[in-house]
C-alpha cells in the first residue's frame, strides 16, 4: 500500500507504539487544528476513526481544537457521527457569497452551516454523550481587537502580530485564551497555564454561540458577544492563539496517546506564526502526540497540487460549482487516507511506519 499517510510521534508516543502498536483504548485525547477548508482532506479519516475504530469505546475521550476543528468535533460528538458529519459537510460545501461579502453576510452563512447540523437535539446529544467530551478554544479580544471597525481592528491585529514576532507570550496583552469545556468531566489539559485563561463549561444556552466564536476569523466574520457563562467581551477565532494546539494535552506522567489527525506535518502554535518558520511548539507538549497527516506525494497528486484552503473562495469567486467539484474530489481521495490508517493499525504495520517527530 502506498504511503499516502505519514505517522509522526513524540518521544513517549513513539516508544509506546513501537512496543504495542496502536489500539483504540490507548488514545486519551483527539486534537484538531484550525485551517478552514483544509479539514476536507481529513473527511474520510474522521469517518473511519469515529464510526469504526473508536465506536466501541467505553471511557471518556477528550476532543480539543479550535475553529474548524471545533466544528468537526461538534459533529463527531453526536450520537450518529456519520450522519452529523454528512450534514456538516454538505452545508459547508454549499457556502455561497456575493462578489464582495461583508462580515455580516459571512457570519449569517456561517450560522446557517452551524444550524444545519447542530439543532437542539444535537446539542443535547453532545452534552450528554457517554464517552465523547467536546472541548474547544476561543479568544476574548482586548483593546482595539474588540472593535468591528476594520481600521481599528486592523490596527489591533497589526500590533498583535508585531508583538508576536518578539515573543508569542505577548499575545496575552491582546487576547485572553478561553477554554469551553464539556461539563461532565474536566479535561486533562484543564490546568494549561501558558496564557491567562478563562474556563467556561458548555451548556445548552452557550454552546452554539461559543462554537460560532471559535471560528470567527478577525476581519472576516463578526466577533461574538453575550456568551452565557463567559466574561463580557468580543470573542473571536481560537486559532489566534491555538492554531494547531500547542498545549500540555496530558500530565507528564500520563501514558495515554494524543491522536492528532492533521493536514500538515508542521505544527504551528498560533495563527500569527504561519510565516514564522522558527516558531515551534513546546517539545514537552508533543511527547504523547501521534500525528497522522497526508504525505507530500499525496497532496501533490490532488487537483492543483494542494489541499483546499480559504483562498479557494477568491480563486473560485462566483464559481461555486467549480469549487464544490474540486472539494468533492479531495473528499473522495481522502478515502485513501482512512483506508491506510485502518490497514496500519489493524495489521500492526504502524510500528514500522511511525517516525520520530522532529521539531
Amino acid at each position: 500500500m502506498p504511503d499516502n499517510l505519514i505517522f509522526l510521534a513524540g518521544e513517549k508516543a513513539f516508544s509506546r507504539i513501537k512496543d504495542n502498536g496502536l489500539k483504540p483504548e490507548m488514545v486519551s485525547v483527539i486534537a484538531g487544528a484550525a485551517g478552514g477548508p483544509k479539514w476536507l482532506v481529513l473527511s474520510s479519516l474522521d469517518r473511519v476513526l469515529f464510526s469504526n475504530w473508536l465506536r466501541h469505546r467505553s471511557t471518556p475521550l477528550f476532543l480539543v481544537g479550535s475553529s474548524i476543528a471545533a466544528w468537526r468535533f461538534a459533529a463527531i460528538a453526536q450520537n450518529n457521527p456519520l450522519d452529523a458529519l454528512e450534514r456538516f459537510q454538505t452545508a459547508y460545501l454549499n457556502q455561497s457569497y456575493s462578489a464582495k461579502p461583508t462580515a455580516r453576510e459571512i457570519s449569517e452563512e456561517t450560522c446557517r452551516i452551524r444550524d444545519a447540523y447542530l439543532d437542539d437535539q444535537a446539542v443535547e446529544q453532545v452534552l450528554e454523550h457517554p464517552t465523547m467530551r467536546l472541548n474547544f478554544m476561543a479568544v476574548r479580544s482586548k483593546g482595539l481587537n474588540a472593535y468591528e471597525n476594520k481600521i481599528l481592528l486592523g490596527a489591533g491585529l497589526l500590533g498583535s502580530a508585531l508583538a508576536n514576532v518578539i515573543n508569542r507570550k505577548l499575545l496575552k496583552l491582546f487576547f485572553e485564551r478561553t477554554l469551553f469545556y464539556h461539563p461532565k468531566t474536566q479535561p486533562p489539559f484543564f490546568e494549561t497555564s501558558e496564557f491567562p485563561i478563562q474556563k467556561v463549561p458548555l451548556c445548552k444556552e452557550n454552546i452554539k454561540d461559543a462554537l460560532l466564536a471559535s471560528g470567527s476569523i478577525p476581519l472576516v466574520i463578526s466577533g461574538v458577544k453575550g456568551i452565557q457563562g463567559a466574561a463580557d467581551g468580543t470573542y473571536r477565532d481560537g486559532g489566534v492563539i491555538d492554531y494547531h494546539m500547542d498545549i500540555p494535552f496530558l500530565p507528564a506522567s500520563d501514558e495515554g496517546i494524543v491522536l492528532y489527525p492533521h493536514y500538515s506535518r508542521r505544527v504551528i502554535p498560533g495563527w500569527l506564526d504561519k510565516k514564522l518558520t522558527r516558531r515551534k511548539p513546546n517539545p514537552s507538549h508533543m511527547i504523547n502526540v501521534l500525528l497522522a497527516a497526508p504525505s507530500e506525494s499525496f497532496i501533490d497528486s490532488l487537483p492543483f497540487g494542494k489541499i483546499p484552503d480559504r483562498n479557494d473562495f477568491w480563486t473560485f469567486a462566483q464559481k461555486d460549482r467549480d469549487r464544490i467539484a474540486y472539494w468533492n474530489t479531495v473528499i473522495e481521495r481522502s478515502t485513501e487516507l482512512g483506508e491506510e490508517f485502518m490497514e496500519a493499525v489493524e495489521s500492526g504495520s504502524i510500528v514500522n511506519r511511525i517516525q520520530p517527530m522532529k521539531l
